[in-house]
């Protein structure tokens, strides 16, 4: 195997990436300019070192705490419950929510592995005992995995801290989407979550 080939194939590992997708990579860096592809090696080289999971939330974060929950001017009496660090990033691009995140890595499957035990929810029951938290919104993904995780951290944080409210994230017909498209899950779940005008 040559090792434009090998490159190629670790191209084709890293999700969303495709055979044909790798092969234009590993060609567009054979022919970018060379001070650039050192560069980017070294970055691929040192990421794990240098980018980490935030002792407080989980994020990723080369600062430990990260910048949000470092922030003094978000809300501390919300927090915002996320399946993974990137979703962190996601949310926070929205510029529409302003508390605290809570990244569990990743939700009940039992195929999977994944129980309770394996997230990290006892450490969210401790943030919202201790923190004087007045809202927990579940933002785990509209699945299966993501409603049973939201529905197990329901349960447990109605039982620890009853006076804390838990929130879901609304779900439904996205913006400028069309009903003809729309699957039956999503048309229920629309139809469930509708609100007064």
């Amino acid at each position: 195997m040559s090792a434009l080939d090998e490159i190629t194939e670790s191209f084709a590992r890293l999700p969303g990436i495709g055979k044909k997708s790798a092969a234009r990579i590993a060609n567009h860096l054979l022919k970018a300019d060379p001070f650039f592809v050192q560069r980017f090696s070294e970055q691929l080289a040192t990421l794990q070192q240098k980018i980490h999971p935030c002792s407080v939330c989980g994020s990723w974060t080369e600062h430990d705490p990260c910048p949000i929950c470092s922030d003094s001017t978000r809300e501390r009496a919300v927090l915002c419950v996320v399946e993974q660090p990137q979703d962190v990033a996601t949310i926070d691009s929205a510029h529409e929510f302003h508390g605290l995140f809570h990244v569990l890595g990743g939700v009940i499957s039992p195929l999977e592995g994944m129980g309770p035990d394996q997230l990290h929810i006892s450490q969210l029951v401790e943030r919202v005992h201790r923190g004087n938290v007045q809202e927990v919104i579940l933002a785990t993904n509209p699945t299966v995995e993501g409603d049973t995780t939201a529905l197990y951290i329901q349960h447990v944080l109605q039982e620890v801290s009853p006076n804390c409210v838990v929130t879901r994230l609304a779900s439904g017909i996205p913006v400028g989407g069309d009903l003809e498209y729309a699957d039956k899950l999503t048309l229920a779940r629309s139809f469930r979550g509708r609100t007064k005008i």
